[in-house]
């Protein structure tokens, strides 16, 4: 059934989204704090203020691991303890004492009381699940599972990554995306596929930095600001306010043409139709509404992340024909006398930097797994280096299958495989590529296919891309996003990846002469020669500040 929707999976986070056990969990925490500040007012003199809910639990405890709130709450009155070690006594004086004195007052609790439940996110769960859209959830607690059973809901999902399994895994924790990527895997969805509902800053900036193609916020809390500053898309007050059309909207988005719009959006498509906004009260991030000229007019440094085919060269018959005009690489050259640019590419990154040929620039060749730049600016992912002799066995192996099918060609890369089939004429042979393709990748394992522009890339199964590579860019150079106006310009599916670590706290640009082509970036350039036009203006509003 839902072949019929743009998403196949929607990951909740259950502490918060699913059962009302925020008030066991601030119970829990306020009696134990609370007998903590008396103990030292006793002992130390130190004169006693009670943990309250919204100046306490809300600002310094909630969303965060649980070791991380004691200390941060303990921080905000001037106290310091010893971290311990999880197997403390509750009675012991440290940050894991207290947090173990916690969970047995919660374990307590939830026996005497039972958790409450969201009716209306029940509502929603059982009406995805009738369509067909997978379910999962994440937690940071160990105690999960007991509290779905004190309720009779465990049946509502298929898969619950929670603090047990994220530690079995090594997975890091919010606000990193990876026990929502991880949800998402194991229902046989994509982060870019899937939708993500939470309710805090720490939830919703998790789901933007696992690439998730729509974060929902729910504000109960009067925290819709909050939601929106840490990557929220939407946000509604209770989840009886949004349907799973509405989602499907989302995803079914298209980009607003940069140049139309660049002073107002008057002219801009609508995200959702007129009756689901006169209905619904959802809101849409400001992000959303910014113009061309808005951005380009806030003052903020400028940072540029480029892709290449198709972007700054218009799709070539075979790569090597894809050469960079001198008045683009000029261009290119200007703004990053001016500017943070970087090259961000599937190509290898040599062969990219070669092609480009502009010193004092960034450089992002396989899909982020290698990257390099000025004043030895260099990172090379370790996971993926491993795989390389794996990579040029599935080369010898592609060339030996694919040598009598007309039109194909094989790019070697270090860390990937391309297939090409751009001029492949017989839908037989192309069906014949595809297998061959899926049956390698079944056949050795640790391996993924990324479907690009007539191309089958085959590389590393690693929770790497473009986006993650941009992310790892701006923390090494020490660019904060709140400082800086960041660009990301492409025009592939390999790119929405990028599009999706960018908005909310940057601009994303499609590159394409498709205008009802659905995409998660923001804006809308039809071709290379628009892209040069943009760099022209990005210049001339440059002299001007």
């Amino acid at each position: 059934m839902n072949e019929y929707f743009a998403f196949q999976t929607v990951i909740f986070d259950l502490d918060s989204m699913v059962t009302k056990t925020a008030n066991l969990h601030t119970h829990s925490w306020k009696a134990v704090f609370d007998d903590y500040l008396k103990l030292r007012e006793k002992r130390n003199g130190e004169p006693f203020q009670q943990f309250t809910y919204r100046h306490d639990y809300l600002i310094y405890v909630d969303g965060k691991p649980r070791y991380k709130g004691v200390q941060s709450f303990l921080a905000s009155r001037n106290i310091q303890l010893p971290l311990g070690n999880p197997s403390d006594s509750p009675d012991r004086e440290t940050v894991c004492g207290i947090n173990n004195k916690k969970n047995i007052l919660f374990d307590n609790l939830l026996q005497k009381e039972c958790a409450e439940v969201f009716t209306t996110t029940i509502t929603l769960i059982e009406d995805l699940k009738k369509h067909g859209i997978r379910v999962g959830a994440v937690s940071s607690s160990k105690d999960c599972h007991n509290v779905l059973k004190s309720i009779h809901l465990e049946h509502l999902f298929e898969t619950i990554v929670d603090r047990i399994v994220s530690q079995k895994l090594n997975l890091k924790r919010k606000p990193e995306g990876d026990i929502l990527v991880a949800a998402a895997k194991n229902l046989g969805s994509l982060p870019e596929s899937s939708a993500v509902v939470g309710d805090t800053s720490s939830g919703v900036e998790a789901g933007r930095n696992g690439g998730f193609g729509l974060v929902l916020g729910v504000a109960r809390e009067n925290n819709k600001k909050a939601l929106f500053q840490h990557g929220a898309d939407l946000v509604v007050s209770d989840l009886a306010e949004i349907s799973i059309g509405s989602i499907n909207n989302w995803f079914l988005r298209k980009p607003k043409p940069y140049f139309l719009c660049f002073e107002n959006l008057k002219r801009a498509p609508l995200i959702f139709p007129p009756e689901h906004l006169k209905e619904k009260k959802i809101s849409i991030n400001p992000f959303y509404r910014r113009t061309g000229k808005a951005i380009l007019t806030t003052g903020k440094k400028l940072t540029f992340f480029l892709d290449y085919d198709g972007t700054l060269t218009p799709i070539a018959e075979s790569p090597e024909l894809a050469i960079l005009t001198p008045y683009m690489k000029k261009t290119v050259e200007i703004l990053a006398e001016i500017h943070t640019v970087a090259i961000v590419s599937g190509r290898l990154r040599e062969d990219v930097q070669n092609l480009v040929g502009i010193k004092g620039i960034f450089y992002v060749g396989s899909h982020g797994f290698d990257i390099e730049g000025p004043g030895g600016f260099s990172m090379v992912h370790q996971d993926a280096k491993k795989t390389i002799p794996l990579i040029s066995h599935i080369i010898k192996q592609l060339k030996m299958i694919l040598k009598e099918i007309n039109g194909v060609l094989i790019e070697e890369k270090k860390f990937s495989v391309a297939v090409h089939y751009r001029k492949v004429k017989s839908l037989t042979d192309l069906q014949f590529i595809t297998e061959a393709v899926q049956n390698l990748v079944q056949k050795y394992g640790g391996l993924r296919i990324l479907k690009g522009k007539k191309v089958f890339e085959i590389l590393p199964n690693i929770d790497w891309d473009k986006g993650k590579a941009i992310r790892w860019i701006m923390n090494a150079l020490n660019i904060p996003w709140e400082s800086t106006e960041a660009f990301y310009l492409g025009d592939d599916t390999t790119d929405e990846y990028a599009f999706r670590t960018v908005i909310t706290r940057g601009t994303a640009i499609l590159i394409s002469d498709d205008p009802e082509r659905a995409s998660s970036a923001d804006f809308l350039l039809q071709s290379p020669e628009e892209v040069k036009k943009f760099f022209e203006q990005v210049l001339a509003f440059s002299e001007k500040c």
